[in-house]
């Protein structure tokens, strides 16, 4: 579970960075979100398998994936004119709003399974 912070970070620096400008920072960021975001997809793909109230999350990793690959990679024609495609920006805003379903979605089983 505490790999899975790693895309996060990842892609919160590359927003940042997006948001201050420094776009070529944000692309790099954002490529190293890549495998971070795989490796936490299969993690939550492995879960899944254990136990079925997972799969949505799963099922949202592989989506963040997808995500940071097409962010990364509609970057980096324009790597040298420092100027972002709307579609990376998307991808970066898209991979923030999946992160806070994830998170509500792991409050609400929180509370779910707490005594009260």
């Amino acid at each position: 579970m505490p790999r899975r912070w790693i895309p996060v970070a990842l892609v919160l620096v590359a927003a940042a960075a997006d948001g201050v400008g420094m776009h070529g920072a944000a692309f790099y960021a954002l490529l190293a979100a890549v495998p971070a975001a795989a490796v936490a997809a299969l993690e939550a793909f492995g879960d899944s398998l254990e136990d079925a109230g997972a799969r949505p999350h799963a099922l949202l990793w592989a989506v963040v994936r997808v995500l940071t690959v097409t962010g990364a990679a509609v970057r980096a024609p324009r790597l040298a004119e420092g100027s972002v495609p709307a579609l990376g920006r998307s991808a970066v805003v898209a991979c923030l709003a999946i992160f806070c379903i994830q998170a509500l979605a792991g409050l609400v089983n929180e509370l779910r399974r707490r005594p009260y």
